[in-house]
């Protein structure tokens, strides 16, 4: 049983691009008229705010020094501050709580980098050469503005350690102390949105979608950075940014995959999930190399003689340090080869296609195709039988059998495309799938006419009606009408058939109404002589479908319509074997004195284009 403290800090929230224009309406919202500014970004900033600016203070410094905090002190009183707006990075986020803490007048941060600091009630100070964290919820920003064209001239080399910053927040959160499934979710979402915008961003800076995911990542890593308690890796980080002075976002991105590698296998194995990766410490590693980030503690100026200090008595902390002081590739957790390389290769070569959307789709799908192929362990066998599975599948297909679709069918592709596809207006009849029975052209027939032209079954009735959403009658609609015979079978799998049976095409008239005569329709298997139904045995499932009478409706200025009617009552309802049922499109049949049945239904089309 899970159980777990939770502690949210609130702060007002404003994200998208543009948004430092509603800067001044923050401030004012907080009953302010006289700010400070902090920060050496903050021209636009001031041109936002205007006159309520009333003193500036671009002096800001690394790990936020006590002497920067009591030099831009004096200038509260002096200019009657009533509000403090820091704009920048970490250090000037940092400078704007170490004030807020001394004076207790509200701050407004504007982030410019990945920091995520923004979001908590920490900060760091450095005096006398050693840092001190304190947390205390009046640090806490009222207002957190990100902008995300703030960040696109955010230089790569900046972009990349910053990022890997926010994303150390993010690791350690899920395995802190205080760990729980919101800050867990929080986690694994930065991590996935940074993983995937920093190496664009390192070929292209200026990609409003990268910098947007970016800086999406960097917020919900502030919000774990906030909410429970870092371990090593930050610990680390201070200590040597405090009392070595060694850059920020720097060591952080240098640190990370080494203290990953020693860190919980439970957690490392989440990241490895959210990264797409075999080993998460590794990936780190590689994915900073990759992009440029400094390699080793010795590139930041630390000494070797200082590492003994920083790990005290502790070797375990010390073969951390010594291993990222050397800059060396962390030994693997899993001893599954890491794909991330070949994957970002496979996703690369698509960056030409004329279509972006092509592109995405397919890089998109490489990826989880590589993650399910790592998750799995695939094994050679278990690849050339998937590959004999899908060669089957396509030499199967005929213009009067498309085993692909009855594949997509029974694993519920084409629900739930048909879901995404046709089910967002509430108003309208549900739609169905297609199935794998199609054909195009039926047969032309008038109203009344009789589908079944002879065939044995129990005699249907079937009345529709066709209307817009506002229930006025649709006139020359075209329906197409398919369905099985009593034994289960469709015109197609009987050769011996002359001629299209139970299909037809209808037009609605005037009124908006047709009807014609048929048989009523019955369970049926699906085809499962061939590739598909060997999965369903080798899976245990039973190839049936519910009985079901097939529609497919298109008018002018209208949506096209594909559905099915079933049969209220029938079998394999609750485990149709294509997943298609829908409660709202089981209907009754009801009989008659003759042991005839009816149906009769109204089809409500949406708006469209035709």
């Amino acid at each position: 049983m899970e159980s777990f403290v939770y502690t949210g800090h609130a702060a007002r929230v404003i994200f998208g691009a543009g948004t430092l224009s509603r800067l001044r309406d923050e401030v004012e919202r907080l009953g302010a008229t006289r700010v400070l500014l902090l920060g050496g970004r903050g021209e636009r900033a001031a041109e936002v705010l205007g006159p309520l600016v009333v003193a500036r203070f671009s002096g800001v410094a690394m790990h936020t020094p006590v002497e920067v905090t009591e030099r831009a002190l004096e200038l509260v009183p002096a200019g009657g501050v009533d509000c403090l707006v820091s704009v920048g990075g970490g250090s000037a986020t940092g400078l704007g709580k170490a004030l807020a803490g001394r004076t207790g007048l509200p701050l407004v941060a504007v982030p410019t980098t990945y920091a995520g600091s923004e979001m908590t009630p920490i900060v760091g100070e450095t005096a006398d050469g050693k840092k001190t964290t304190r947390s205390d919820p009046a640090l806490a920003p009222k207002t957190v503005i990100y902008d995300v064209e703030l960040t696109l001239g955010l230089p790569v080399g900046l972009s990349v350690t910053s990022g890997l910053n926010a994303m150390a927040h993010a690791v350690e959160a899920l395995y802190s102390p205080d760990a729980n499934p919101a800050t867990d979710n929080f986690a694994l979402e930065s991590i996935t949105r940074l993983a995937r915008a920093l190496p664009v961003l390192a070929q292209r800076p200026d990609d409003p979608d990268a910098r947007t995911d970016a800086l999406l990542g960097a917020w919900l890593a502030g919000i774990c950075l906030g909410t429970v308690r870092m371990g090593l890796h930050h610990k680390l980080c201070h200590l040597l940014g405090g009392s070595y002075g060694l850059p920020h976002s720097e060591t952080h991105a240098v640190l990370l995959p080494h203290v990953m590698a020693a860190s919980s296998p439970t957690a490392m194995r989440r990241i490895a999930g959210a990264l797409g990766a075999t080993d998460a410490p590794t990936a780190v590693f590689d994915l900073a190399t990759r992009l440029g980030a400094p390699g080793s503690l010795v590139e930041l100026g630390l000494g070797e003689a200082d590492l003994p200090k920083i790990a005290g008595d502790d070797v375990g902390v010390l073969a951390i340090l010594e291993e990222a002081w050397r800059g060396d590739r962390p030994a693997a957790l899993d001893d599954r080869p890491d794909l991330t390389a070949l994957t970002e290769q496979v996703v690369a070569s698509f960056a030409g296609a004329s279509n972006p959307r092509t592109a995405e789709l397919l890089g998109d799908l490489v990826r989880r195709l590589h993650g399910f192929v790592v998750d799995n362990d695939l094994t050679e066998a278990e690849w050339l039988g998937a590959i004999d599975f899908l060669t089957r599948t396509g030499q199967l297909c005929s213009p009067t059998r498309q085993e692909f679709v009855l594949l997509s069918d029974t694993l519920g592709i084409s629900s739930a495309v048909d879901l995404l596809t046709n089910s967002r207006s509430p108003d309208t009849t549900p739609s169905a799938v297609l199935g794998p029975f199609y054909v195009e052209g039926p047969p032309a027939v008038p109203s009344g006419a009789n589908l079944a032209e002879g065939l044995p079954g129990v005699p249907l009735r079937a009345d529709v009606r066709i209307t817009d959403l506002d229930g006025r009658p649709i006139p020359d609609a075209v329906v197409d009408v398919w369905q099985s015979n009593q034994d289960g079978f469709y015109d197609v799998q009987l050769p011996e058939l002359e001629g299209p049976v139970l299909r037809a095409r209808l037009r609605s008239g005037a009124d908006g109404t047709l009807w014609f005569r048929s048989i009523l329709p019955s369970e049926y298997p699906i085809p499962d002589d061939g590739p598909v139904g060997q999965m369903l045995r080798a899976t245990g499932r039973h190839p049936y479908r519910a009985p079901h009478l097939h529609f497919m409706i298109s008018a002018p200025g209208h949506r096209k319509l594909i559905t099915q009617l079933f049969v209220a009552g029938g079998r394999y309802l609750d485990s149709d074997a294509v997943f298609g049922v829908k409660d709202e499109l089981i209907v009754e049949f009801p009989p008659g004195p003759d042991g005839s049945r009816t149906v009769e239904f109204t089809f409500r089309l949406g708006a469209g284009n035709g």
